[in-house]
């Protein structure tokens, strides 16, 4: 089952350090470009991925064409596609060994979910961390050492 009582999400939430953003957009006007900056802004490490601006950089870091090239380890993968893309998102969320697989505001992908579930990972579905962070009153966590 996705994860949904608040102690669960507040619990990911502090676990997590670093995360790969799916889906970035460089346009301000995007929800993506936002939610990247609040992320940053609260202490973690995010990793844009994103095949269509791959070599460009959003706040400072690189975009990514696909989470297998980042080889660093990812916590959660934050995913800003439509729910029937969201799929391919977290199959490569469980390729790179993921802990956690995060579906933005209207997405939900349930054999998606079931999937990554399947292979250990956490997962939320429906809900934006820009906005549970201050809900939960989550406090800057303590970045990744890099």
């Amino acid at each position: 089952m996705p994860l949904t009582s608040d102690a669960d999400i507040a619990r990911l939430l502090r676990e997590t350090r670093t995360v790969a953003l799916v889906g970035i957009s460089d346009r301000p006007s995007r929800p993506s470009y936002g939610v990247m900056q609040t992320l940053q802004t609260h202490g973690y490490r995010v990793f844009p991925v994103n095949p269509q601006i791959t070599g460009e950089h959003v706040h400072g870091e690189y975009v990514w064409r696909e989470l297998a090239q980042i080889g660093e380890p990812i916590d959660m993968v934050d995913i800003f596609r439509n729910s029937a893309a969201a799929g391919a998102a977290v199959d490569q969320a469980i390729a790179v060994g993921a802990k956690a697989v995060w579906m933005q505001l209207g997405v939900v992908n349930e054999a998606a979910a079931a999937r990554a579930e399947a292979a250990g990972l956490k997962v939320v579905m429906d809900r934006c961390p820009a906005i549970e962070i201050p809900r939960l009153g989550i406090e800057r966590i303590e970045p990744a050492a890099t």
